[in-house]
């Protein structure tokens, strides 16, 4: 099951013979679940055991364009992100192996649709595509072998970050500012249920700058896999449906290359997760503007 908002309205990917299409929930359900697409993450079970019902003449759909389509989990209650989590990403960060994962938060604010423009402060501002996991019950206490049946599913995420704000090391280290700024949190383009993977914890991801693939890894070498950070998450505080966990990235980040390398105004980054989609978005500069 693909997860999709269209238009700000939840709705299911049916896209079939090289055409997308989706069928809006609220209408297909009669009233049943509402058209917001962060309600549905509440209601989990129940709304799996309806997709899986959902009779063909329900699952008539509409066409649609992916410009779209907006974030599909557009307001979490929680956001997390773990840092150094693949080897050879920490290695090029410069710090030894993590012993248990490294954890942050990107603030919901932050969270933005997968495509469009994203606004750059000043800065150093860098990409990380990562796999975000979405969570579909509460989780309080779980352990890793349970940890998979508590997640709803998987999409696209990207953990911009901007460089200069970002102080890492000793105290006092700031990791969240500078990760949360306007648009830094995108995701999608649909949140894909863990049963439409032959693997679901060893995906293909990648990210091209302007064309040039500047990322490529497989999740599978995450240190820390999925139900083990569910697990060391959960064994903190409850995780509450429609939680993001952003995973970690491989490497290829801009801090890490000789010289260096950040995002411009103009530069078009593409991120993509095998069997989940690819996210497009084009950078600007950010404008002063006061909103009263």
């Amino acid at each position: 099951m693909r997860i999709i908002n269209l238009r700000g309205r939840l709705a299911v990917d049916v896209s079939a013979d090289g055409q997308s299409i989706a069928v809006d929930v609220a209408k297909a359900s009669a009233g049943r679940f509402g058209p917001d697409p962060q309600s549905v993450y509440a209601v989990w079970d129940e709304f799996s055991d309806w997709t899986a019902a959902l009779a063909p003449e329900q699952a008539a759909g509409e066409p649609f364009d992916a410009t779209e389509l907006g974030a599909p989990v557009p307001r979490p209650a929680q956001v997390f992100a773990i840092g150094l989590n693949y080897r050879e990403h920490a290695l090029e960060a410069g710090t030894g192996l993590p012993e248990r994962p490294m954890v942050f938060t990107k603030f919901p604010a932050a969270v933005t649709g997968p495509a469009g423009t994203v606004e750059l402060p000043p800065g150093d501002n860098d990409w990380e595509i990562e796999l975000v996991a979405v969570i579909g019950r509460r989780a309080d206490r779980v352990s890793a072998e349970r940890a998979w049946s508590f997640v709803a599913g998987l999409t696209v995420g990207q953990d911009l970050s901007e460089r200069r704000s970002q102080v890492a090391g000793p105290a006092p280290a700031q990791y969240s500012l500078a990760k949360s700024f306007r648009g830094f949190a995108p995701i999608g383009p649909a949140v894909v249920t863990p049963d439409e993977f032959t693997d679901p914890g060893d995906l293909a991801l990648a990210c091209t700058l302007n064309g040039e693939t500047v990322q490529e890894g497989r999740t599978g070498d995450m240190i820390f896999g999925l139900a083990e950070l569910v697990a060391h998450l959960s064994a903190v505080l409850p995780l509450l449906p429609g939680d993001l966990i952003f995973t970690g990235t491989p490497p290829g980040i801009g801090a890490g290359r000789t010289p260096p390398r950040f995002l411009r105004a103009g530069d078009v980054l593409v991120s993509s997760i095998d069997g989940i989609g690819h996210m497009r978005h084009e950078f600007t500069d950010a404008t002063r503007k006061e909103h009263h």
